[in-house]
């Protein structure tokens, strides 16, 4: 299956869910905004979020600054 991840697309075996897409990111545990097809996600539903043909992801890892 095909999603849009970050404006790239991106192939991905089977239905996986948000959670899983950002552990093969390297994302894991790390502070991020996930939105799925222009719906924010909260942190509760990464896992129960899957991710389907055709998804729109959009993933920001937070950081801060000085």
């Amino acid at each position: 299956m095909q999603i849009l991840l970050n404006g790239e697309k991106r192939a991905l075996d089977g239905p996986v869910s948000v959670r899983s897409l950002l552990e093969s990111l390297g994302l894991a545990g790390k502070p991020v905004v996930v939105e799925k097809n222009q719906t924010a996600l909260l942190p509760r539903e990464l896992d129960s979020a899957t991710l389907a043909e055709g998804d729109v992801i959009e993933v920001v890892q937070i950081t801060a600054g000085g």
